[in-house]
């Protein structure tokens, strides 16, 4: 039973985490199933990691042929599927070259470095500073934390790396008056996933790309979270038809398995020279076979116009469920990355819906996230819109 394990994983295990109420040993599909062999509607998809549901055919054939064949080199030597996997990531963001590490913070500690040492090289050392935004959430490495604009998690880990300042996001006058001469880079979420699935004002991400351009500064996209189809495109960023400097990648580019990239361009491609940075697992043949797979799979089942229509309906009903519910303030998202705002706390609603059968994430006091594998159905997606209503119908008001 969970109780065990949970117990178990308490006295081995840091208390970094929040306590979790359930241990998962198997899942299919959009389906996981606990320790007690009870199944649960999974909508958050290992936060935004497992877009084709979990043990996708295609996935495990990849990953079980290149187990078989070969599983680490290192960066000592080329492998072929880092080389077919960086082949498929430039096809479809054009004239990018890969580096490829283990996890979006990485990933985004890679671009930092490659702004500031691109910088270094053209203008000369001075030109060190980072521009984040308000509510950005950019991973828990230094660097990464530092660019943060979230002070609960910096707190205690001071002093963070120097260089970084933050605005408003989606304020485009805050954003010219931050870009001053000591500007390497401006680094942005096109949709802000943990702070709320914050979506900027049109125009804000190209007005972004056109300050950045005329500054000499390098805009970095971080689309851990957006990229990969999951708003419908295969980059967030495509809606404003812009392309960055630097797009970072992660959660479900390895398909469930751990696998980061950074893609540069431009001048900026050419930043880095040997030695200059490193992963020993970057490019892991395992997790590059699972990647492509997941690319191959993305345009087989046409799978972005399904998230597209998918999410399009699904914020269409939470939208007819608010107008009769006045504890959902509103919804928003694009795809299916959706946020649900209550006028009650979060949390219970999460944990209520859990003991219906449905994994949802408590994002922000009183905000829902949604982020279902792409397979997901319109049934499955009924059947909790059916639960959430029971859920809000019998939780006390604000």
């Amino acid at each position: 039973m969970s109780e065990g394990w949970l117990e178990r994983a308490s006295k081995v295990l840091l208390d970094n985490y929040f306590p979790p109420r359930l241990t998962l040993v198997r899942g299919e599909g959009c389906r996981v199933y606990d320790d007690a062999g009870r199944s649960y509607l999974d909508l958050i998809g290992g936060i935004a990691v497992t877009t084709l549901g979990h043990c996708h055919p295609a996935l495990v054939h990849a990953i079980r042929e290149q187990c078989g064949t070969l599983m680490h080199v290192s960066n000592l030597y080329r492998n072929t599927p880092s080389v077919r996997l960086a082949e498929a990531l430039a096809a479809r963001v054009p004239g990018t070259r890969a580096f490829f590490c283990n996890s979006g913070a990485e990933a985004n500690e890679a671009a930092i470095k490659l702004a500031r040492r691109h910088a270094s090289t053209r203008f000369g050392a001075a030109r060190h500073a980072v521009v984040s935004a308000e509510g950005s959430f950019h991973g828990r490495t230094f660097a990464a934390l530092t660019a943060t604009g979230q002070p609960k998690y910096r707190e205690g880990f001071e002093p963070l790396v120097p260089g970084f300042r933050y605005v408003p996001y989606g304020d485009l006058a805050a954003l010219e008056a931050a870009v001053g001469d000591d500007v390497c880079a401006v680094l942005l979420e096109p949709i802000q996933g943990e702070s709320g699935v914050r979506v900027p004002p049109p125009g804000y991400l190209a007005g972004a790309a056109r300050l950045c351009a005329d500054r000499g500064a390098l805009l970095v996209l971080d689309e851990v979270q957006t990229g990969l189809g999951r708003t419908g495109t295969f980059l967030a960023c495509e809606a404003e038809g812009i392309l960055p400097d630097v797009v970072t990648l992660s959660k479900s580019l390895g398909g469930g398995l751990a696998l980061g990239a950074m893609l540069a361009r431009g001048e900026a491609a050419q930043a880095f020279v040997p030695g200059s940075h490193a992963s020993t697992f970057g490019g892991n043949p395992v997790s590059c076979a699972a990647a492509l797979a997941l690319l191959k799979t993305l345009d087989s089942d046409n799978l972005l116009s399904r998230v597209r229509e998918t999410g399009e309906w699904l914020q269409g009903e939470l939208r007819e469920l608010a107008a009769r519910q006045p504890k959902i303030a509103g919804v928003r998202g694009r795809g299916l990355l959706v946020a649900i705002d209550l006028t009650v706390p979060a949390k219970p609603v999460m944990l209520a819906a859990e003991e219906r059968g449905f994994l949802i994430n408590a994002v922000q006091e009183q905000t829902l996230r949604l982020a279902p594998p792409f397979v997901v159905t319109k049934n499955e997606l009924r059947s909790f819109l059916a639960a959430l209503e029971q859920i809000l119908e019998s939780t006390a008001p604000a």
